[in-house]
């Protein structure tokens, strides 16, 4: 069943780059999240993409909202993708992609691990849901628009 806006996000626990487990209920009450699905660290849409969400991460915050990554990359490849790009919010390793088939995440030409954000709020309730592969910026841009809408 396809996963839409007005849906409680699915819950799940994730390794994270540092090795902690990190579950969508830590953030429950407190934060939004803006949880971004992408597919490999260290490639150049990747790139583009993570470096705009840190650029505006003073803007996420201030906005009550953590950012998290995720893709099937491995512990020590998010650390040393974080560390190269000196992103300041979690990445999570979703090896198996179960979150990924979770979250209906579609790929990419039925090979390619797909690309999509999910605005969830405080409550856990899917807000907004962003799927394009290609244009890496509008996800960050997606996000912010989004979050005006949602009290902090």
């Amino acid at each position: 069943m396809k996963i839409k806006v007005g849906d409680k996000a699915p819950e799940f626990t994730l390794p994270s780059q540092e090795g902690t487990q990190v579950s969508l209920s830590d953030f429950r009450g407190k934060k939004n999240v803006v949880l971004y699905f992408y597919p490999k660290d260290d490639t150049p849409g990747c790139k583009i993409q993570a470096c705009g969400f840190r650029d505006k991460y003073p803007i996420f915050t201030n906005a009550g909202t953590e950012v998290i990554g995720i893709s099937e990359d491995s512990q020590q490849s998010h650390k040393q993708f974080a560390t190269k790009y000196n992103l300041p919010f979690t990445l999570l390793c979703d090896a198996t992609n179960k979150v990924r088939k979770l979250y209906d995440v579609p790929p990419t030409l039925w090979i390619l691990p797909g690309r999509a954000t999910y605005i969830i709020d405080k409550k856990g309730i899917i807000c907004h849901i962003f799927d394009s592969m290609f244009d890496f910026e509008a996800h960050v841009t997606e996000s912010l628009k989004m979050l005006k809408a949602i009290p902090v």
